[in-house]
């Protein structure tokens, strides 16, 4: 009798540690023992593979990097950073995945991501839901910090927004260029395309210009000879492009072949090693892009980290690496001043956020989460980014 007695003792005292065990993982799918003591779980939702993967492995190789150098000098409050990668793919559908899995099974306390706006805006509700803050690097797309008015309390980025690189570059074709006439070449499966787009348009029409005519492709399209040909007889004196490498770099050189000559223009999304090889060296000669850093900027911050960019991966940095760079180095000053790894107290931080010192420039996030700072001006030269203007706020 006494043994029965102790066996279902026994059974009872299992049972009920099985179920403090369950309410302990359902309070820390929050993301709080992403902080265990010794390190902070950082996660990083990014394009690794797919059609988007140069963006992501840059951005990666820069959040590396930085949190290399936060933990040889002594990490974030005495604790070294972990950081933990998520493929999405370049999918939409994947980056959700991503999310869910870097919260909910790795316990992450705060994510980085992705690199491109469909991607960052399919994780949105997740952190949001989750309560978990995510800064993304590149997504430039306005509606990834505020959908419908109102801010996505979680969510904050790195980077300038399209309504600012879409006007910066309609400016430069009026002023610089003296573009009196221009057509848009639209990827309309990018939420990050039409964006650009937009701002593009409003703001060459307000200073004057004209838009011939609005075209469209679709991400992965390879022969874009038939509206091409349809532009070269129209004729403008410049063409804007606000697309991805992929798809840009064939663009451009079908264009060329085909004698068309007016300037093509862009934005960050052609910032890519791949692009050269797509569309050719000479073919690039007489195109412009508005990016968030030029590698050969004389800033003394921007060659430090180019310097130190080097000589861990052996190449230049894009400006997906410097955002990269710059999403970490803000989120770990951010956990510094909270004083804690708790998500909550981690967006509180990051909300005021004000004159950080970036590679990319000093920077405060305003009222929707998106931080006031300068755009630059890249032009290809024989293959290579060269700096041609800064282009500071209004």
């Amino acid at each position: 009798m006494k043994k029965k007695f102790l066996a279902v003792t026994a059974i009872m005292a299992l049972a009920m540690g099985m179920v403090a065990g369950c309410g302990s993982q359902s309070t820390s799918s929050q993301g709080s023992s992403g902080d265990n003591g010794s390190t902070i779980k950082i996660g990083a939702d990014l394009e690794l593979t797919g059609g988007q993967a140069s963006y992501g492995t840059s951005a990666l190789k820069g959040i590396q990097l930085a949190a290399e150098e936060i933990n040889n000098a002594g990490g974030i409050n005495g604790k070294k950073i972990e950081i933990v990668q998520a493929d999405d793919s370049s999918k939409p559908e994947e980056s959700t995945r991503a999310a869910q899995k870097l919260i909910s099974q790795d316990k992450v306390v705060a994510i980085i991501g992705t690199s491109t706006s469909t991607n960052t805006l399919a994780a949105v509700q997740v952190v949001q839901d989750k309560k978990i803050p995510m800064i993304t690097p590149t997504a430039t797309n306005a509606k990834v910090t505020v959908n419908n008015g109102k801010v996505n309390s979680y969510v904050f980025r790195a980077c300038f927004i399209d309504p600012f690189q879409g006007s910066v570059m309609a400016n430069f074709a009026t002023q610089n260029l003296k573009a009196k006439t221009a057509v848009v070449y639209i990827d309309t499966s990018s939420d990050y395309s039409k964006g650009l787009a937009k701002s593009f348009e409003d703001t060459f029409k307000k200073n004057g210009g004209q838009i011939l005519s609005e075209e469209s492709y679709q991400q992965n399209d390879s022969d874009f000879k038939v509206v091409l040909t349809r532009i070269k007889e129209r004729n403008p004196d410049v063409i804007y492009v606000p697309g991805y490498y992929n798809e840009v770099g064939k663009i451009v050189k079908q264009a060329r072949e085909m004698g068309i000559k007016a300037p093509f223009m862009g934005g960050d999304g052609w910032d890519a090693p791949q692009l050269v090889d797509i569309a050719g060296k000479e073919n690039l000669n007489n195109t412009f892009i508005s990016n968030h850093y030029a590698a050969d900027d004389p800033d003394p911050v921007i060659q430090k980290f180019v310097s130190a960019f080097k000589t861990k991966y052996g190449s230049a940095p894009d400006g997906f690496a410097v955002l990269g760079y710059d999403a970490m180095n803000m989120l770990a000053d951010a956990i510094k001043r909270a004083g804690s790894a708790d998500p909550s107290k981690i967006r509180d931080a990051l909300e005021a956020t004000k004159d950080f010192k970036a590679v990319t420039g000093t920077l405060t996030l305003d009222q929707n989460h998106d931080p006031i700072k300068a755009a630059t001006i890249l032009e290809f030269k024989d293959g290579k980014e060269v700096f041609k203007t800064k282009v500071n706020p209004q």
